[in-house]
């Protein structure tokens, strides 16, 4: 088995072995998330070449080009990038999420975190140490643990959309969530700020904004 293998491997029996002890509404994105991680692996097994047909990515130091359908939105492209699969699929569960990044009306900077990025977490996205303090074990069984942890997983979600796009550089603007953020340029790259998260890579621009692939996920308190 080839190294590229074994660690697309070993990322989908975690994410799969982790839908067990998940919320319900949790485990549809898992269960898609580990399918986007084995993709590359049945490609790798394929001998006849592949076209790939995603969007080209453009190194984060330069700017985004348009995409080739000048009526395509955020939801268009952010679902093509397998590495940020866990995330994209997070924005598409919540309706309220998935709606604005619809519409071409309302701009955004999404800030993705790469799938690697949320498996090491030190906690889930939908987990609050504070429902544990409170609640206990069962903080997320049941209707209203669901809701809790639903809420909890649109806090994460909404603290890494910036409400408007292009952004520039220093500018510091308030995520849906209400966290103050910003970038600086350095050597060729961008870094958000605070916490000097560095941007893997720009996607192409579309009506609505653009998807950043980061290193890291963002304060979600």
């Amino acid at each position: 088995m080839r190294p590229a293998q074994v660690i697309y491997s070993l990322l989908s029996s975690c994410l799969v072995v982790s839908v067990s002890a998940r919320p319900d509404f949790i485990s549809p994105i898992w269960n898609r998330a580990a399918r986007a991680i084995q993709k590359p692996i049945d490609m790798q097994e394929n001998q006849a070449p592949i076209m790939d047909d995603r969007p080209m990515e453009r190194p984060c130091g330069k700017p985004a080009m348009p995409d080739a359908s000048s009526d395509a939105t955020i939801s268009d492209v952010i679902g093509k990038n397998q590495n940020i699969g866990i995330f994209s699929g997070f924005t598409r569960d919540i309706d309220s999420i998935s709606s604005r990044l619809e519409d071409a009306s309302q701009n955004a900077t999404v800030l993705a975190p790469e799938n690697s990025a949320i498996m090491a977490l030190p906690r889930k996205p939908w987990e609050d140490p504070r429902d544990y303090e409170t609640l206990g074990a069962n903080a997320y069984h049941g209707q209203d643990g669901e809701d809790r942890a639903h809420k909890n997983l649109r806090r994460f979600v909404e603290a890494h959309i910036v409400p408007e796009s292009p952004w520039n550089s220093g500018h510091k603007l308030q995520t849906l969530v209400g966290s103050t953020v910003w970038f600086l340029e350095k050597d060729g790259k961008k870094y958000i700020q605070p916490g000097e998260i560095e941007v893997i890579s720009v996607k192409n621009k579309v009506s609505n904004g653009e998807v950043w692939v980061i290193k890291s996920a963002l304060n979600y308190a």
